[in-house]
C-alpha cells in the first residue's frame, strides 16, 4: 500500500525503534561529544603510557606514576561530564587542564593524539549550550515567558 502526505509521515513515525529515539533524546541532554572525546583521550594516553616497542620501554613521569592517573583522570572526566551536564563547565576545563599537562607528563601526550582528542572534546563540553527551550524558543517577548 502506498501512503502519501500525513499518513506517510505517521508511518515512518511508527518504523523507528523508540529505543534508539530515547538514546537519541538522552544523548542531546549531555555533552556526549565531548565527553566521548575526552574519555577516547585518556585511553588512548593510557596505552601510549605503557608502550613497548621491542627491547625499549617508553614511559614517562615520576616513575611512570602520571601515566597511569593522567589517562584514567580524563575517563572519569569524560564519563562525569556525560552524567552530570550541569556541571559541564568545571569538568571541561579540569579536563583541558589536565591534557594540556598530558603533554609533558605522558609521553608528549600519547604522541599528541591523546592529548588533542581530550583537548577537543574538554572545548566541546565547556562550549555545550544544553538543549533548547522550545517555549523561548516560540515567544514573540522573553519578557512574556513565565515560569511556574
Amino acid at each position: 500500500m502506498l501512503l502519501s502526505g500525513a499518513d506517510a509521515v505517521i508511518g515512518a513515525d511508527e518504523a523507528t525503534p523508540t529505543r534508539s529515539l530515547g538514546f537519541r533524546a538522552w544523548r542531546r541532554q549531555r555533552p556526549f561529544a565531548g565527553g566521548l572525546l575526552i574519555a577516547l583521550g585518556g585511553i588512548e594516553l593510557f596505552f601510549s603510557g605503557q608502550l613497548d616497542i621491542g627491547h625499549l620501554h617508553v614511559q614517562m613521569g615520576i616513575e611512570g606514576m602520571q601515566a597511569t592517573i593522567i589517562p584514567i583522570l580524563l575517563v572519569v572526566l569524560g564519563v562525569v561530564a556525560v552524567m552530570m551536564p550541569a556541571h559541564h563547565v568545571f569538568y571541561g576545563v579540569i579536563a583541558l587542564v589536565v591534557s594540556v599537562y598530558s603533554l609533558i607528563g605522558v609521553n608528549l601526550g600519547g604522541f599528541l593524539i591523546g592529548m588533542l582528542l581530550s583537548t577537543i572534546g574538554g572545548i566541546l563540553v565547556v562550549a555545550w549550550m544544553g538543549p533548547k527551550d522550545p517555549v523561548r524558543e516560540h515567544a514573540s517577548d522573553p519578557d512574556e515567558v513565565t515560569t511556574a
